[in-house]
């Protein structure tokens, strides 16, 4: 089987377009479109319906992704093996991340990952959570970094550290006169916070349910600059990974405070398929991960 040509039909649906998968494989459209073509022909079945400008795959086209997402990675996995055995180094590591984490905490383990192997391929994608999820299961991507990493059979959660939750607030408010605060002096205060379905947000309201705290939801984000500049302006304080707001405490932007009854942690953690070997490339990246956390 024409391993190139399951790597642009994988190509294609990754990049729901045709000009895109065309693009990073340097090709033609045309070229990709013939290539899919004599997909379809030895098959015998159509793989892609199209819908306007919208692809959508055939019952036969999913389990040919599936398939083909398996094929591909056993055949890198291999590639990187034999490579290994020779003494060579390279490859690639594709590595999706949420954004709180990788704005701000990825730069440098990727720094030091490629002063240390600068022959490998460092792939980095900001995403949502749940899409972190259905690639890594999918196979598109070889690592998830995530928050409050939830216990799914088919992946491997391995700890990296965990950032201390902090509550902001603008210099003119009342609290940024104070040292620290009480999680129950957040009642009825209005409140910035992260949108429902994220992590970290279903997080905060175990805490503060747990204490007897009902918020004043002013605004809900889904992006932590977005939160960060809400706060700043004054439409109310918000609770946020210190991590992410260290440039801004530092200019006098923001004020951040700990909890008397903390400190309330976030994990953070690299997630990974159970069901397939990593690819020395892998194995090394997720090496200069935990090595931080050491």
């Amino acid at each position: 089987m024409d391993i190139d040509s399951l790597k642009l039909f994988c190509d294609v649906i990754r990049h729901k377009s045709f000009t895109l998968a065309a693009n990073a494989n340097s090709l033609t459209q045309s070229a990709v479109s013939q290539r899919l073509k004599a997909l379809e022909n030895k098959f015998g079945t159509p793989l892609i319906e199209r819908h306007g400008a919208q692809l959508k795959l055939t019952k036969a086209g999913e389990v040919l992704y599936k398939g083909s997402v398996r094929i591909l990675a056993n055949a890198r996995e291999l590639e990187e093996n034999m490579r290994e055995i020779g003494g060579e180094t390279g490859g690639s590591v594709r590595v999706a991340s949420v954004y709180s984490v990788g704005l701000y905490e990825l730069n440098p383990f990727v720094k030091r990952f490629l002063q240390s192997y600068p022959e490998i391929e460092v792939r980095i994608e900001y995403s949502r959570v749940d899409k972190i999820y259905r690639d890594l299961i999918s196979g598109s991507i070889d690592l998830g970094i995530v928050a409050y990493p939830l216990n799914r059979p088919q992946l491997r959660s391995i700890p990296i550290r965990e950032d201390e939750l902090v509550l902001i607030c603008a210099l003119n408010h009342p609290f940024a006169q104070r040292q620290t605060i009480s999680v129950q002096e957040l009642n009825s205060q209005p409140f910035v916070g992260f949108e429902g379905d994220m992590p970290t947000r279903k997080a905060l309201d175990e805490i503060f349910r747990a204490r007897g705290v009902s918020l004043k939801i002013k605004v809900e984000f889904d992006n932590i600059e977005l939160i960060k500049r809400a706060v700043e302006i004054g439409l109310g304080v918000s609770v946020v990974p210190s991590t992410t707001v260290a440039s801004e405490i530092e200019a006098r932007l923001l004020k951040s405070l700990p909890f008397t009854e903390g400190p309330f942690t976030r994990p953070i953690a690299a997630l990974h398929r159970r069901s397939r070997s990593l690819p020395p490339a892998v194995r090394k990246f997720i090496a200069v991960l935990t090595e931080a956390r050491d």
